[in-house]
C-alpha cells in the first residue's frame, strides 16, 4: 500500500499540451508489440520487429487487425505508432499516464479512445490491490491496445479465443474485439473482489471472537483498497453508458447487447464494492463497540472491588486512629471480632450485587 501513499512525480506539469512524458513505475524492460491480424476465415499472430510491421495489411482480404503493445514506457514508440496511425497527441499523452483516471473519447475522425485499469491483487496477507493502465483505440477495421509491461498478458484468454476460433470474436467487428477485452477486465473485478469478501469473512470471525487485536487497523487498511478499487471502477459505468446511448457508426447495433450485458456486470461489481463498503462501516461499529463492552466489563469489576473495600477500608481506619480511650482497643478479642465484621460486610455485599445480578 505505501506504493500508492508517494506517487510519481507529474514530471509533465507545465510542459505544452501533448508532450509525451511517462508516468508511472520506472521500467527497464522492453516494449513489446503482437499484431492480430484475422477473420471469419483465416487467423495470423506475429511479434513485430520494425515500426513498419505494426501498420495493416492491405494486401490480404478483409480483415481485423489488433496491435496489442505490453509496455507504455518508451514514448518514442508510442509516439510513432500515433504517427503511423494519425493518433492525436492528447491521446498519446494519456496513453503513457498511468495515473489518469479512466475516461472514454469519441473522435470525428472515425476512432474511439477509451482507457481504464485492471486490478491485481499484489498480496493477500495483508490484502494489496494495484492497478494496470490500459488504454483502446479503435477505429473501422484496426484496435490498438497499450498496457503496461507484466508477466503475464491479461488479453491471453482473448487470443485463445481467436486462435481456436471459438465464438463470436472472429466473426465480428472491431467493436465486439473491444468489448471482449473489456469483458475480461471486468470479469477480473469480480475475482479481485471475491478475495475482499474472503478477507472480510475473516476479519468479522475475529472480531467476534476477540481473537485479534490488530482487527481496527486491517478494517481502515480494507477500507483503503476498497476506495481504491472503487475508483477503477466506478468511471466505467459511465463510460459504457456513453457507448451504448451515443449514435456511434462503430458500434453495430447487433454489438449493443452485449455491451448492455456489460454495463450489468460494472453495476453488479460496483453494488459489491457498495455492500462491502457498508459491511466494512458496521464492522468498525461492532469492533468499537466490543472494545467498548470489554471496557465497561473492566470498569464494571473494578467498581464492584472498589464498592466492597470501601467499608472495610473505614473500618480498618477507624481502629487504625489509637486513640487511648477507645474501649475496642483493650478487648482481647478485638482483632476477631474485626475480621468477622469484616467478612460479614464482604459476603453481604456480594450476596446483594448479585441480587441485583450486578455480579
Amino acid at each position: 500500500m505505501s506504493k500508492r501513499k508517494h506517487r510519481p512525480k507529474r514530471e509533465n506539469l507545465l510542459t505544452s499540451p501533448g508532450t509525451l512524458t511517462y508516468i508511472g513505475p520506472d521500467n527497464e524492460l522492453k516494449t513489446k508489440i503482437r499484431k492480430i491480424q484475422y477473420s471469419e476465415k483465416f487467423y495470423k499472430n506475429e511479434a513485430v520487429t520494425s515500426l513498419a510491421e505494426c501498420a495493416a495489411n492491405p494486401s490480404l482480404e478483409p480483415h481485423i487487425t489488433w496491435l496489442d503493445v505490453d509496455g507504455i514506457h518508451e514514448t518514442a514508440l508510442v509516439g510513432k505508432i500515433g504517427t503511423l496511425y494519425h493518433l492525436h497527441p492528447l491521446i498519446l499523452e494519456d496513453i503513457v499516464n498511468t495515473e489518469h483516471k479512466p475516461k472514454l473519447e469519441v473522435y470525428d475522425t472515425g476512432y474511439i479512445f477509451l482507457t481504464l485499469k485492471m486490478l491485481h491483487v499484489d498480496s493477500e496477507e495483508p490484502l494489496e490491490i494495484s492497478s494496470e493502465h490500459v488504454s483502446f483505440v479503435t477505429g473501422k477495421d484496426y484496435l490498438i491496445s497499450f498496457q503496461e509491461e507484466r508477466s503475464d498478458d491479461i488479453f491471453n484468454p482473448v487470443i485463445e479465443r481467436l486462435n481456436a476460433s471459438v465464438g463470436k470474436t472472429r466473426r465480428n467487428g472491431t467493436d465486439y474485439l473491444v468489448f471482449a477485452l473489456m469483458d475480461v477486465i471486468v470479469d477480473n473485478y469480480f475475482l479481485v473482489l471475491e478475495k475482499f469478501g474472503e478477507k472480510l469473512d475473516l476479519v468479522e470471525e475475529s472480531i467476534i471472537s476477540g481473537s485479534k487485536r490488530e482487527s481496527l487497523n486491517d478494517l481502515y487498511a480494507l477500507k483503503r483498497e476498497l476506495t481504491f478499487v472503487r475508483r477503477a471502477i466506478w468511471p466505467l459505468r459511465d463510460m459504457i453508458n456513453q457507448l451504448i446511448r451515443e449514435d456511434n457508426s462503430l458500434i453495430s447495433k447487433e454489438v449493443v447487447p452485449y455491451y448492455r450485458d456489460l454495463y450489468d456486470h460494472t453495476m453488479q461489481a460496483l453494488d459489491t464494492v457498495d455492500s462491502y463498503r457498508e459491511l466494512l462501516a458496521s464492522l468498525a461499529d461492532v469492533h468499537l463497540s466490543t472494545i467498548s463492552n470489554r471496557m465497561n466489563a473492566v470498569m464494571k469489576t473494578l467498581t464492584i472491588f472498589s464498592a466492597i473495600f470501601m467499608p472495610l477500608t473505614f473500618i480498618v481506619g477507624v481502629y487504625g486512629m489509637n486513640f487511648e480511650n477507645m474501649p475496642e482497643l483493650k478487648n482481647p478479642y478485638g482483632y476477631y471480632y474485626t475480621w468477622g465484621v469484616m467478612a460479614i460486610v464482604t459476603v453481604g455485599m456480594i450476596l446483594y450485587f448479585k441480587a441485583k445480578k450486578w455480579m
